[in-house]
């Protein structure tokens, strides 16, 4: 069954990497990485950002935006932009197994070259005196979201 992932468009901050990383781990998704990253993306740093998780979780690192879009498109992957610019609301969106959740920088979101080329783009609605979420809590409502309606949490060991 193909499964929902998470995608981080040119990360800054280690630490909201590894808390992905995590989230990806313990809810079996996997996490794909448009790089540059603001910071040195190296297998001590992100052990010590993402605890004993990181080696529970599938990464695949892109190149760049446009090697990250090819892959989407050959594997058939929808990719599905969060972004506080957006008309469609996450509580009605409507995902799919093979969709690719997509977060942009902490700093600056994603341009708007990327921003056209997402195949859908969705917001959580805030209350009116907020501006954004954390990057790492937005990334986990979405993808708690699509678990939720793809019926795609994993199974538990004991009730």
């Amino acid at each position: 069954m193909d499964r929902p992932r998470l995608a981080l468009y040119h990360p800054d901050i280690p630490q909201n990497a590894g808390a992905l990383l995590r989230l990806g781990a313990c809810l079996d998704f996997g996490l794909d990485v448009i790089e540059p990253c603001g910071f040195l993306w190296d297998e001590k740093r992100m052990r010590r950002a993402g605890m004993d998780y990181v080696a529970l979780v599938q990464v695949t690192r892109h190149v760049s935006w446009g090697a990250f879009r090819d892959d989407a498109t050959r594997a058939g992957r929808r990719v599905v932009l969060l972004s506080t610019k957006a008309s469609e609301r996450l509580d009605r969106f409507s995902f799919r197994a093979n969709d690719i959740i997509m977060v942009g920088r902490e700093s600056a979101g994603v341009p708007d070259n990327v921003a056209d080329a997402a195949d859908a783009r969705v917001r959580i609605p805030l209350a009116p005196a907020a501006r954004s979420l954390n990057v790492a809590m937005a990334a986990a409502m979405a993808m708690s979201e699509a678990l939720r309606q793809l019926g795609a949490f994993p199974p538990e060991d004991s009730p």
